[in-house]
């Protein structure tokens, strides 16, 4: 299965294809990098001689396919009632055409300029669309992708509004001047017939009646035309006479006008609220003068005004009253009133409140000709952020269930997962248990917009995406066809108590908005073990079952709050054999049992976590149902920083996740808390119980750096400077040497990788020896096993070169740093842990066969190898303890790592083992099915004498490839030095894998296993 994860919808994708070098140096070019083989070459001919590639740059178009969501800034609405189809213009200059569900078309007009106004060639297969510019245009929809087929600029008047009549062949078109143009819609060029407004009013009228706002044939005489300017002058012209008819004056400017179906009478919406009715027979004042929303007053009083009504649409029934509906008109005194859509039916008057401000609206009529009954059925509502249809068959108008996927954004997307080959199964699974929990009262009339026709393909396969949003809802899109189709959806703020007022800011003020915000989103398809991250330090584990259950929540409390302490080396008889392993180990104590530290400065916050779970039993419907929750706590007043990396393994039974401050992992099939550890401790000695106990930060200080918490409002803007603020500045190694005191303080348990001395220690020695004055200050200075540096200026993170030694020296030699390290002078500096994966692989250098295994990668581009020793058998696995240790492999890489891949000595990826999944709540299943099934992917191979694997590993900078359990690097690929990769994952293309990287400044770079 293939899966990608995107951080940022990406407008105008370029693509780059990276350049290869024989020159392992640094490259100075801009997004391409080079590529080296590193020392040791004769392996990594054996490794181009094994592995064939099949991949070629031909392989690879990127193409524009088709844009999901609701369209971005609308303006402009028009509806063919043959076709059945709409389109919808945007302040971009972008039309959207939609359809029956899967009929989406997206066409640009290359100015950028915003629509104005559509007008669709009814039953032609042609829009014309007005922009801002000036200028008009004409689409032609008969092709697979609509294009402007002719286009007419206006260079001396701006356009204000246009009106194509059904069946007509001219085009009219009213300026800001006031004057009325006739285009030909054939030749798409001007008559030459121009009504100017100063012949259409009276010669007596000395002021200028304003814009043109409406134009509109009569339903009777296809040769009369109604002109309404601004200024509430309203002019019924004939066009063979070319003469006003006959002329309107009020004293209220005019917003929009419509007919009557016979053609005697129209309907005018005013800026007081107000609605007049006009008959053609006496144009000296309105027949019906109305104030829907406006107070009664006494007789002889005019009535209250109210907001402007900025569009009417009057509509006639055979058999019943007509309709009329408008949009705006409220009181004045309802200031708080949201945008409203106001529908009148004979004497009843339904105001039916939006969510976001009109942008416009049509009614949908059953006939196209307008001197019929109209017989409406439906209104089109187009929001800002929404589009909704009302069926006005019924006498309490329901909305038409949208099947668009306009509400991705309902609540802002916080991050985003793409799953792609999911289980044939899945997809029905999800939808049969989301359709249950669908929202009820929809109409049940078909979909009105059923225009189109598409077809699916004999190429579709299973595709999944899911969104996590600022609400903690999390939604569940089938992608497989061309329009999305929601399938789930999840609420994870149900497993938290909601917050009194009052309450939010003691235990929560460290995210001021949103504090459910979906911030990471791991899932296995397979297992359906479904795992997410949030932004209130929290991580939820829910399992899928077909039953309902009511059960309680349990939930684990971990502290993971490490810092460096500046200490000296204890001695051997001062140091227990044994260290209290409560100071070391999470606390996992309920609320009720949260302590307070009290300091010389009142009470201080410790271990309280940002939210409270509930504690009574929840009902939990069929779907996923939490299994755990794991919240980070506040440690001595310091709150818990927000989680930056997130893995889970069905197949294992465990989660890891992490932070800048370190690591931690949790069993969530034991409910048991297995390790929590700063990442600087995850340095030293692989044996967990013989490190030095380390105490939590006494400083109250909050840190700022890039990766602590903080509240949405920057968390959502742009991911290029959330991600990368740790390269702002670049600090160097200090030149002066380490003192052979100092060097003879770190474990001899180091590894090293190409001649690099990559494994840093700083584990103190077992022989206690006492150093000098001028040597202890240094170690206070610099912390255990760290080396000199020059203060760094306003970086986080700093990059440095590793000494190369010889091969004789390469066994001895001891660790000085990592490859990319931090001042210890700079206290505010953290490592994060940024990437992590679970396989089965090689966890030192010397096994000889596979095991569990965690890589761990940092934002400092370390990668350590943790070894995870699991029971047997699966009875075992319910009781027995899991064992966690660092096993002392560290590998290197220049800027954070991103991704992790395995692949087997062919080069075909590997995939993590994982469970199958079954249902946990199902009390039929016998005794033997209720055993953990798990499928493991590696080959009989794995276990034969001088079985290897190569293990590509890609940061924001390199992506390099390593030979386990040798651990040799056969293979630098340096990506980009002036920019860095967001994301990178290794993906399977045409039955090959291939590492996928976008970078920073917008290209898209795909390697071959050769490349990389």
């Amino acid at each position: 299965m293939k899966k990608f994860n995107f951080r940022k919808v990406l407008d105008g994708l370029t693509a780059s294809s990276p350049g290869s070098g024989s020159s392992s140096g640094s490259n100075s070019g801009g997004g391409a990098g080079s590529g080296s083989i590193h020392p040791g070459g004769g392996t990594a001919g054996v490794l181009r001689e094994e592995i064939q590639e099949t991949l070629t740059s031909e392989y690879f178009q990127i193409c524009k396919t088709v844009r999901h969501g609701f369209p971005y800034q609308p303006t402009a609405l028009a509806f063919d009632p043959v076709q059945k189809i709409l389109a919808i213009g945007t302040r971009t200059g972008a039309i959207r055409i939609l359809g029956r569900p899967g009929v989406d078309c997206y066409c640009q007009d290359e100015s950028g300029a915003a629509v104005l106004q559509l007008q669709f060639l009814i039953n032609e297969g042609a829009l014309v669309s007005a922009s801002s510019d000036d200028t008009l245009h004409l689409w032609n929809l008969r092709q697979k992708r609509p294009a402007i087929l002719h286009s007419l600029k206006f260079n001396r008047e701006r356009i204000t509004y246009c009106h194509l009549p059904f069946q007509s062949k001219w085009l009219y078109v009213g300026t800001e001047r006031g004057n009325t143009h006739i285009v030909n819609i054939e030749s798409f060029i001007l008559s030459g017939y121009v009504i100017m407004w100063n012949k259409a009013i009276e010669l007596s009228t000395k002021t200028h009646p304003g814009p043109v706002v409406h134009l509109s044939d009569s339903p009777r005489d296809e040769g009369k035309l109604l002109i309404g300017y601004e200024n509430g002058t309203v002019v019924f012209w004939d066009l063979k006479s070319k003469r006003a008819e006959l002329r309107v004056y009020y004293d209220e400017a005019i917003h929009s006008i419509d007919w009557h179906h016979e053609g005697k009478q129209f309907m005018c919406s005013h800026s007081d609220g107000s609605l007049t009715l006009w008959n053609l027979k006496s144009p000296s004042r309105p027949f019906q003068t109305t104030v829907p929303h406006g107070k009664s007053q006494k007789e002889g009083r005019k009535s209250e005004s109210c907001k402007p009504i900025l569009k009417v649409e009057y509509k006639t029934c055979r058999n019943s009253e007509p309709f009329i509906i408008f949009s705006g008109g409220l009181s004045y005194d309802k200031a708080c009133r949201r945008p409203s859509l106001t529908i009148m039916h004979g004497k009843a008057i339904t105001v039916l409140e939006m969510d976001h401000p009109i942008v416009e609206f049509l009614t949908l009529c059953e006939t196209p000709y307008p001197n019929e009954f109209q017989e409406p059925y439906a209104v089109v509502v187009l929001l800002e952020k929404d589009l909704i249809v009302v069926d006005l068959t019924q006498s309490n108008f329901p909305i038409f269930e949208n099947p668009y996927p306009m509400d991705i954004h309902e609540s802002p997307v916080t991050c985003t997962a793409y799953f792609a080959d999911c289980p044939a199964d899945l997809i029905l699974v999800l939808y049969s248990i989301g359709v249950k929990h669908k929202k009820q009262g929809y109409s049940n009339k078909e979909w009105p917009i059923s225009g189109g026709a598409w077809n699916i393909g004999a190429q579709t396969y299973p595709e999944i995406i899911i969104t996590g949003h600022a609400d903690g809802s999390i939604k569940f899109w089938d992608a497989s066809a061309i329009t999305l189709q929601m399938l789930y959806k999840l609420k994870t703020s149900k497993v938290f108590e909601k917050q009194k007022i009052g309450e939010g800011k003691q235990t929560c003020e460290i995210v001021d908005e949103d504090p459910f915000a979906i911030q990471m989103i791991y899932w296995c398809p397979e297992s359906r073990i479904f795992c997410v991250s949030g932004v209130s330090a929290y991580v939820i584990i829910y399992k899928f079952s077909r039953h309902e259950v009511t059960t309680e929540i349990v939930s684990l409390e971990v502290r993971l709050q490490y810092d460096v302490e500046d200490i000296i080396t204890p001695e051997p008889e001062t140091s227990p054999p044994f260290p209290d392993l409560s100071s070391q180990l999470p606390s996992s104590s309920s609320l009720s049992g949260s302590t307070n530290t009290v300091g010389s400065e009142g009470v201080t916050k410790d271990s309280i976590p940002c939210l409270n779970v509930k504690t009574r039993p929840v009902r939990m419907p069929p779907g996923y149902q939490a299994e755990l929750v794991i919240q980070l706590v506040w440690v001595d007043g310091e709150p818990p920083q927000q989680i930056t990396s997130l893995a889970v393994s069905s197949a294992y039974g465990i989660v890891a996740f992490g932070n800048c401050n370190g690591l931690a992992v949790v069993d969530f099939i034991q409910k048991t808390v297995l390790l929590s550890m700063g990442t600087f401790d995850l340095y030293k000695s692989s044996d967990l119980y013989q490190r030095q106990p380390r105490s939590p930060r006494k400083n109250k200080q909050f840190i700022a750096d890039n990766f602590c918490m903080r509240g949405l409002s920057n968390f959502y803007p742009d991911l290029t400077k959330r991600i990368r603020t740790s390269y702002q500045s670049l600090t160097e190694l200090n030149d002066s040497p380490v003192p052979l005191e100092l060097e003879r303080c770190k474990s001899p348990t180091s590894d090293h990788v190409n001649g690099h001395c990559t494994s840093p220690t700083s584990q103190s020695c077992s022989s206690g020896k006492r150093l000098s004055s001028a040597d202890v200050s240094k170690v206070n200075r610099w912390g255990p096993g760290r080396p000199p540096f020059r203060k760094a200026q306003s970086a986080a993170c700093m990059e440095i070169s590793l000494p190369v030694t010889t091969e004789e020296n390469r066994e001895n030699s001891y660790n000085r740093s990592r490859s990319s390290s931090i001042s210890s002078i700079d206290k505010d500096s953290k490592e994060a842990i940024t990437a992590l994966y679970f396989m089965d692989s090689f966890a030192r250098k010397n096994d000889s066969t596979i095991s569990p295994c965690l890589f761990v990668g940092t934002s400092l581009g370390m990668v350590l190898i943790i070894s995870l020793n699991l029971p047997s058998t699966d009875e075992q696995r319910f009781t027995e303890p899991v064992m966690v240790l660092p096993s002392g492999t560290f590998l290197s890489l220049k800027g954070a790592v991103l991704t992790f891949s395995c692949m087997d000595r062919t080069g075909g990826l590997m995939q993590p083992p994982y469970e199958v999944w079954r249902d946990p709540n199902n009390i039929d299943e016998n005794e033997k099915s209720w055993r953990r099934k798990v499928v493991m992917n590696s080959s009989s191979a794995s276990q034969e004498v001088g079985y290897h694997q190569y293990t590509v590993i890609c940061s924001e900078k390199q992506a390099k490839v390593f030979s386990l359990p040798s651990q040799t690097c056969l293979y630098v690929h340096n990506i980009t030095e002036t920019s860095f990769i967001l994301q990178a994952d290794v993906v399977v293309m045409c039955n090959s894998a291939c590492l996928a990287c976008f970078c920073a400044n917008g290209h898209i770079m795909i390697m071959s296993k050769v490349q990389f």
